[in-house]
């Protein structure tokens, strides 16, 4: 995968994931808000919209992807989600509205 350094069973789970953002910012997202934390999410996806579309850079970019799923686990711990069993609740290894893998939907949106 690119950006990976580390070996593939070292990499982190959505579980370690939510536990290490959990661990870290808990206290200062509770004191933050949602309100405030969705704000900062949008920030960061336009962050990422912005190195995309101006090609800052793979390393770049890859900065920014982590920083959106942080907010976005930030969110869910906010809300007391597992992300790990809402995607398998969502998407069950399949398109969550085709029910296919790959995706048979027609359109992209």
């Amino acid at each position: 995968m690119v950006g990976s350094s580390l070996p593939e069973d070292e990499a982190m789970d959505i579980e370690k994931a939510q536990d290490l953002i959990r661990r870290i910012y808990l206290e200062r997202d509770k004191e933050r808000g949602m309100e405030r934390t969705l704000l900062r999410t949008f920030q960061e996806l336009a962050e990422l919209s912005d190195a995309i579309s101006k090609e800052r850079g793979m390393e770049y970019i890859i900065d920014e992807v982590a920083d959106v799923f942080a907010w976005v686990i930030s969110i869910a711990n906010l809300l007391e989600i597992d992300l790990g069993e809402a995607l398998l609740n969502k998407y069950n290894n399949a398109c969550s509205r085709c029910g296919k893998t790959p995706c048979k939907c027609l359109d992209t949106r």
